[in-house]
């Protein structure tokens, strides 16, 4: 069985995701070939993936969007990619074409591997320059530093890298990748497995977030943004259709409340759409939701309630400063996103 990422699940049920992406980066000194230039590549996103999603916060955190363009494709997708179906005519309005496949068949003829978000994609050429979302967003803070917004936050700061990149590697083997070992899992002990490791590390994340603010130091760094994304879609899609159901986000006390403090924070909620998220994987996801059914909760409003994290101390950004609301065509319908009690 193959999800939207190009994984399978293997003889022992276990889910496994297809890690192998184009890698090439885009760099101050053109190392891979490809340097750093305003205007000349488009990231490509799904508002409803948790993977993109992370390019999104970025982004915008560090006051890209006047220099790398962004093109958003719709919720759902076949079996050939996502297509660009919220766009007049279907096309992408900057690269022209329906489908992300076509920019990767640009790169390479009959690309076989996942057609996946994000990509970023160099516009003269039409050719995908990389989907390898976990450096994608470690070189746009690293990178890309010559056309950061004024103040900017450090969220890969030098002398915390070390201790980011431990604590994201557990995040991502337990919870961002565990849900979905959890949700395709072929077999009843393939399926517990992965429960088991997800609440066990969101257990250790819970009493870690319990005596400070934020995952890595006392401001948001890339951590807190990749933990972010998976819980912002917790109760509203992994709790139910991944089966991840031990309690819900809104039941665990300190994740709530650190989910909380995040999506209130410019940047982060902002970026969420509700309607996408639960679009694409109550649809597209058959083999788990046969009928296709999109459930009709949860209640959102609670997103917007206090959360009391400020008692911890620390500030979100740091010397920095929150960036500005997003530009008109990327704001995310207010009926798409969690409403006022």
């Amino acid at each position: 069985m193959a999800d939207s990422q190009g994984s399978y699940v293997n003889p022992g049920g276990e889910f496994t995701r297809d890690q192998n992406y184009l890698t090439d980066r885009i760099t101050a000194d053109g190392g891979d070939g490809y340097p750093v230039e305003p205007g000349r590549y488009r990231l490509v996103v799904s508002r409803a993936c948790p993977w993109a999603n992370r390019a999104i916060i970025v982004r915008r955190l560090l006051g890209l969007e006047p220099v790398l363009s962004m093109g958003v494709a719709g919720p759902t997708h076949d079996e050939r990619s996502w297509t660009f179906d919220l766009d007049p005519g279907g096309r992408d309005p900057v690269l022209g074409i329906e489908r992300l496949q076509q920019a990767f068949f640009a790169r390479q003829p009959g690309y076989e591997r996942g057609i996946t978000v994000p990509a970023i994609v160099d516009v003269p050429t039409g050719k995908v320059v990389t989907n390898d979302y976990a450096q994608m967003t470690l070189d746009l803070s690293t990178q890309w530093t010559e056309h950061h917004r004024p103040g900017a936050p450090a969220l890969y700061p030098d002398d915390r890298r070390h201790e980011i990149d431990e604590v994201a590697a557990l995040v991502f083997a337990d919870v961002n990748n565990g849900v979905y070992q959890a949700g395709f899992a072929g077999s009843q002990e393939a399926y517990e497995t992965a429960y088991h490791r997800l609440f066990d590390r969101l257990d250790w994340l819970g009493e870690r977030l319990s005596r400070q603010r934020f995952l890595v130091g006392d401001t948001i760094t890339e951590a807190d943004v990749r933990l972010f994304t998976t819980l912002a879609r917790f109760d509203a899609v992994y709790h139910g259709h991944f089966k991840c159901n031990r309690q819900k986000l809104a039941e665990m006390p300190v994740l709530w409340a650190y989910a909380r403090d995040l999506f209130q924070t410019p940047g982060f909620g902002d970026t969420i759409d509700f309607v996408h998220i639960k679009a694409h994987y109550y649809r597209v996801h058959r083999d788990v939701n046969p009928t296709g059914i999109v459930p009709a909760g949860p209640e959102l409003s609670g997103w917007l309630t206090p959360h009391g994290r400020e008692q911890l101390g620390g500030r979100p950004f740091g010397d920095g400063t929150p960036p500005e609301p997003p530009p008109p065509e990327e704001t995310v319908p207010a009926d798409h996103s969690a409403s006022a009690p």
